[in-house]
């Protein structure tokens, strides 16, 4: 009896804990929110599967031994296996430092091929800012590569940059924000507004960034609120997309909707 006591009361420490991270992620979140449905992945959701990729630079992954496991790529993971019930989820992250969006548009058609994903989750914009890369490429290449995935028969999610305050004065990143912008509105595609979301919980005293040092538990915890966000994300597109056909949502998304 004190073992199962003990187990109970272990469950219900782990589920505070867990309600309390959830909170110190939603605080800031007003920029994340799914304007466009991705029917895909409501697809997938109802077959039981979905695959999702996520496509970025060095700001994507964590360094160590453990970095790839406590990176946002498989906190996302985990947030829709716990969202998506009875769903086999499977998070693919393909990370590489310093490419730029179109370099990283090239590789979309094998992505496809190799990986077959339901969403790809396309994260970029740094690189091209620090390179001074023409917005206009920038926001060309943004577009054909949103293009090949719809061809593919692949959602997308968009996501900026991230936020630091070291570099914000240094980097002119204006014209690639606007350019994300403009094609997710215009392809009609849900735009994660890391950068946003990064200043508000800033702002908010959640993470202090100019503070900050280099210790990995602060990235870790900063991944694990963008993996948290995305996997809501998700899971509204989908729900949007299943409500626009049918008027509600499957089980699935109805019974796992996040509260916060």
């Amino acid at each position: 009896m004190r073992v199962l006591i003990a187990g109970l009361l272990a469950t219900l420490w782990a589920s505070a804990a867990f309600a309390a991270d959830e909170g110190a992620c939603y605080v800031a979140s007003t920029p994340v929110h799914a304007d466009f449905a991705l029917a895909q992945v409501a697809a997938a959701i109802g077959h039981k599967e979905l695959t999702v990729v996520v496509m970025g630079s060095a700001s994507s992954s964590l360094p160590g031994v453990e970095g790839a496991a406590k990176a946002y790529p498989a906190r996302l993971e985990e947030s829709l296996k716990r969202r998506l019930a009875g769903v086999a989820v499977k998070v693919v992250a393909h990370t590489k430092a310093r490419e730029t969006a179109a370099e990283m548009a090239k590789s979309l058609q094998q992505v496809l091929v190799d990986d077959k994903p339901d969403l790809v989750v396309w994260q970029t914009g740094t690189v091209d800012a620090m390179l001074g890369i023409d917005p206009e490429d920038f926001q060309h290449a943004i577009d054909q590569g949103v293009e090949t995935l719809r061809a593919g028969k692949s959602d997308a999610i968009l996501m900026n940059m991230q936020y630091s305050p070291r570099t914000d004065s240094m980097i002119a990143l204006g014209s690639y924000v606007d350019a994300m912008r403009f094609v997710a509105l215009q392809r009609e595609v849900p735009l994660f507004d890391r950068l946003g979301v990064m200043k508000n919980w800033n702002e908010m005293g959640v993470f202090d960034f100019y503070s900050a040092n280099k210790r990995i538990d602060f990235a870790e915890k900063v991944h694990d609120c963008i993996g948290r966000l995305l996997g809501r994300l998700v899971v509204e597109g989908a729900d949007l997309s299943q409500s626009v056909n049918t008027g509600s949502g499957p089980p699935e998304l109805n019974n796992n909707r996040d509260t916060h």
